[in-house]
């Protein structure tokens, strides 16, 4: 890997547009594909591999590893967000996707808890540590890597981060629909929640082929490696870091709301597991397309002013929302309410990469932004099904989710004031 690394100088200018947004693309599908995958899996895997006594408890226990192994992601963004500041982009990207390989492998093959009992959790929470740990670095050094290739269009090419992640919520989508629509519940139960995860690991080595023939960026080219990012950035970007901290919030608590969606229609509205697949296909289609459009949207009249608008539409419609999706349980209901979450989402979110780029040197650049969405990410959007789950259950409404994607809302909102009042971008 580091011998692929020394790309000649100036490669990267040489490198064409397509093979650049597929190196960040791919391997950041494959990242947030498996992730996913556990999500939208979640009823099936706590099933197989928790204490299932109780089925509520088993589900909070899958939620609660979910939501555990995020812990680890500051760690992993202060490590591959300095490798990636001090050795390249493109080097970190090469090893969190080996390392999210790892991951993904240990959950195709662990034996359920009806076979080695207290290791199948335990092995559960390894591969979700090792998952998160490769997320972490990830989210940074592919944004540094994309806006760093582009001088006039970074919101454009940075918003292909989320291009990423939709293609895996369209991809862990399908695997629900065809599953669960062609499998009985014992084969599904047996081998059929497998075969996602084998998926996984067949797109991993093309992920690592395709970032392997791409050059470093022009700006670290010319930067040259950071001697001590963490240091700098606690030293003279804190303030910033806070910022990115606080408008990561909105884009994932509603990332994770979305997740949580399949869950919600199987738990609260008693539909079947195939319907909440079908929504978040859609909506994962509605991301993939949508946020390439809005960061291109806001290279044109700015980021910022974007952002604030689709914050107050997720702060007016999430009640609502669940209202009328609560008083109408169908497909077509939850389609609908996943389908406008994910526009904003995509609006939203489209813009989000290329606005923390901005708040950062290229020095700090991956450290920086890496950190932000990664405490953000564990404390507002892994724990976001579990505290919606938590929630429903204190207050015995289901509704219960809205007032948190408000929340959050109003949160991100009032930072993105903060940053238009101090930074002035």
């Amino acid at each position: 890997m580091s011998s692929a690394s020394a790309a000649a100088p100036g490669a990267s200018h040489r490198t064409s547009t397509f093979r650049i947004l597929a190196a960040a693309s791919i391997g950041n599908a494959l990242e947030w594909y498996d992730i996913l995958v556990y999500g939208y899996f979640a009823v099936t895997i706590s099933r197989l591999f928790f204490p299932n006594s109780d089925p509520t408890t088993a589900l909070l226990l899958t939620f609660g590893t979910f939501g555990v192994s995020y812990l680890v992601r500051p760690l992993g963004a202060l490590v591959l967000g300095a490798y990636s500041d001090r050795k390249g982009r493109r080097t970190a990207m090469l090893l969190s996707i080996v390392i999210m390989v790892i991951g993904t492998a240990l959950m195709a093959i662990i034996p359920t808890y009806s076979t080695i009992g207290i290791l199948a959790p335990i092995a559960v929470l390894i591969a979700r540590l090792l998952q998160g740990f490769a997320v972490a670095g990830e989210f940074g050094s592919a944004t540094a890597f994309l806006v760093e290739h582009s001088r006039e269009r970074k919101g454009f090419f940075a918003a292909f981060q989320w291009f990423g992640q939709g293609l895996a919520a369209v991809l862990a989508s399908l695997f629900g629909v065809i599953l669960f629509g062609l499998l009985t519940p014992d084969q599904l139960n047996s081998w059929g929640w497998r075969l996602p995860f084998f998926f996984g690991l067949l797109i991993g080595p093309l992920g690592f082929y395709i970032r392997s023939q791409v050059g470093e960026t022009p700006e670290f080219e010319q930067q040259g490696p950071a001697h001590a990012p963490i240091r700098d950035l606690f030293a003279t970007h804190w303030d910033r870091l806070l910022m990115c901290i606080g408008i990561v919030v909105l884009s994932t608590s509603s990332n994770y709301i979305i997740l949580y969606m399949p869950t919600y229609a199987i738990k609260e509205l008693h539909l079947p597991q195939m319907l909440g697949f079908i929504a978040t296909l859609v909506g994962g289609i509605l991301l993939t397309i949508g946020a390439p459009y809005f960061g291109h949207l806001s290279d044109k009249i700015g980021r910022l002013r974007m952002m604030v608008v689709v914050s107050i539409l997720f702060a007016l419609s999430a009640y609502p929302a669940f209202v009328l999706l609560v008083a109408h349980p169908s497909l077509a209901g939850i389609v609908g309410i996943v389908c406008w979450l994910s526009l904003l989402k995509a609006a939203y979110s489209g813009v989000l990469p290329a606005l923390m780029s901005e708040l950062f040197p290229t020095a700090t650049r991956s450290t920086g932004i890496a950190l932000a969405y990664n405490i953000s990410v564990p404390i507002f959007g892994g724990f976001a099904p579990l505290i919606a789950s938590w929630l429903i259950a204190v207050t015995h409404s289901p509704l219960a989710p809205s007032f948190y994607l408000i929340g959050t809302s109003v949160l991100s909102l009032i930072v993105l004031g903060i940053i238009h009042w101090r930074v002035k971008l």
